[in-house]
């Protein structure tokens, strides 16, 4: 039996530039690729997010009077620390969530990206001016909000938070990062590396713990912005109570995207986006194909998807997902769906790996003649598992897309230009791709859903979420009490 020999310190809160020891009670880290501890976390409560706080709240000031190409000069040093530490920082998100290696590299490579395009902030975010009349000039400034908090989720440990820290430190904020308890590790490591970078103490924060702290977080009146990415159901409860204690919020919530294959388009290139889609990072992202939409005779894709998703061994090619009691869903998905009529072409039921006996594996899975009114068909199963739905023409295929409550990701498979847009203009979703099974935008394209995907205003990447991080001033000003003047000055 394989036994992950890496193990971890405990992980510890993060305050004033210092890991401070926690008198909370403690959860087990476990690695899904074994099922073995690898470290504990501990659930902490609202002193501890009051400290971390108060040590935002202290280093604002300072921090925020910088000027903007000076903030950045610790992101370029940070960025070449991830560079540095690549191998590291994947092996371990590899351990600490199952992903496999190369998908843990590929986290790691978007994280720098992600810190990239902070550190293009300073000729983005260049202010306006303009004369509006004769000795009258009026600029408007971006400023930064204050004391920030992000709520990150198991699924992309590294590369998530990598979303929000960099474009709101950047900006000039204050923050407090509760990563998920489940998969604490690659933040604790992440403070790391802000501190060898140079930030400033205080300035970046973590507080550990589960559904405690994330309310506490949402109730804190010093905190006066909160982002969220996770589940719907979460999402909808954190927008709604942050919001109602008057703080900005913007919260990512689950995904159903919707893949419409038609009979033209390209063999290959659809099998194996579509299956890459569907069994990347295990399933487990908001971006993962989840319902196929066949119009038409497609079932000569699918007889290459079966082929191509065959050659996807667990432990391998495909990722642990997250925990025994995700297997146990994902399974139980199957053999609802199955028992109400769905035929299961390929069943990654049962998988096991040798020698990683106790870890948590789903192989690759394709359902077809799967109905609307099913559960699978309507619910984010969040595994590596694809639904096939039936349409007989494109106007029934999009009528399916645009009935699901989500509205996180569209694609469309097609060698016809008119059909692809005909999807593009019609599909209710914030992300379409066009012969691309995960249509996720690059910087500085922002990422972020419609419907019951998204809650809030602004998208929390790229150039979007440059208006979530930081309020405008505006200045009027005149000096000259000599010039011409009219009604406007």
């Amino acid at each position: 039996m394989q036994v992950i020999e890496k193990r971890f310190e405990p992980v510890r809160n993060y305050i004033r530039g210092q890991f401070q020891d926690s008198d909370s009670k403690v959860l087990n880290v476990v690695t899904p690729l074994t099922g073995e501890t690898i470290s504990t976390v501990p659930l902490s409560g609202r002193g501890e997010l009051d400290d971390a706080v108060a040590a935002a709240a202290s280093a604002f000031p300072a921090w925020s009077e910088m000027t903007l190409k000076e903030r950045t000069q610790v992101f370029f040093r940070y960025r070449e620390l991830l560079v540095r530490d690549r191998d590291e920082l994947a092996e371990i998100v590899h351990i600490e969530n199952g992903k496999t290696m190369s998908e843990s590299l590929a986290e790691v490579d978007k994280s720098i990206e992600l810190t990239e395009f902070a550190c293009s902030m300073p000729q983005i975010v260049t202010g306006e001016f303009m004369e509006v009349s004769k000795g009258v000039e009026c600029r408007v400034e971006r400023k930064p909000i204050g004391v920030v908090s992000f709520i990150a989720p198991f699924n992309f440990p590294f590369m998530v938070p990598h979303w929000t820290v960099p474009n709101a430190l950047v900006l000039g904020n204050c923050m407090v990062l509760k990563p998920s308890e489940i998969v604490p590790i690659s933040a604790f490591r992440m403070a790391q590396l802000f501190e060898e970078a140079g930030l400033p103490d205080g300035v970046f924060n973590i507080v550990n713990g589960g559904q405690e702290i994330v309310e506490e977080i949402c109730d804190h009146p010093e905190i006066e912005a909160v982002a969220f990415v996770g589940s719907t159901r979460v999402a909808r409860i954190v927008y709604r109570r942050a919001t109602s204690n008057l703080k900005r919020c913007v919260a990512l919530g689950g995904a159903k995207n919707h893949l419409i294959v038609l009979p033209d388009a390209h063999e290959e290139m659809t099998a194996t986006n579509v299956v890459a889609s569907m069994s990347g990072c295990a399933g487990q992202r908001c971006m993962a194909a989840a319902s196929m939409v066949g119009v038409g005779n497609v079932d000569h894709i699918i007889s290459r998807m079966i082929t191509v998703a065959k050659s996807i061994r667990p432990g391998e090619e495909l990722g642990a997902v997250i925990s025994e009691a995700a297997r146990g869903r994902i399974e139980q998905y199957i053999a609802e769906a199955e028992a109400a009529g769905a035929k299961v072409l390929l069943d990654g039921r049962g998988a096991r790996v040798e020698g990683s006996e106790g870890g948590f594996y789903v192989g690759p899975t394709i359902i077809d003649h799967v109905t609307p009114d099913m559960a699978i068909a309507r619910e984010e199963v969040f595994g590596p598992v694809i639904v096939i739905i039936r349409a007989e023409n494109l106007d029934e295929a999009i009528d399916l897309e645009n009935r699901s409550d989500y509205g996180n990701a569209a694609a469309v498979f097609t060698q016809s230009g008119g059909l692809a847009r005909e999807v593009i203009n019609r599909a209710n979703a914030g992300m379409i791709g066009v012969n691309i099974g995960v249509p996720v935008p690059r910087e500085p394209y922002s990422f972020g859903g419609w419907n019951e995907s998204k809650f809030g205003v602004c998208d929390i990447t790229g150039e979007s979420s440059i208006e979530f991080w930081t309020k405008l001033k505006k200045t009027t000003t005149k000096w000259n009490p000599d010039a011409w003047t009219n009604w406007m000055s």
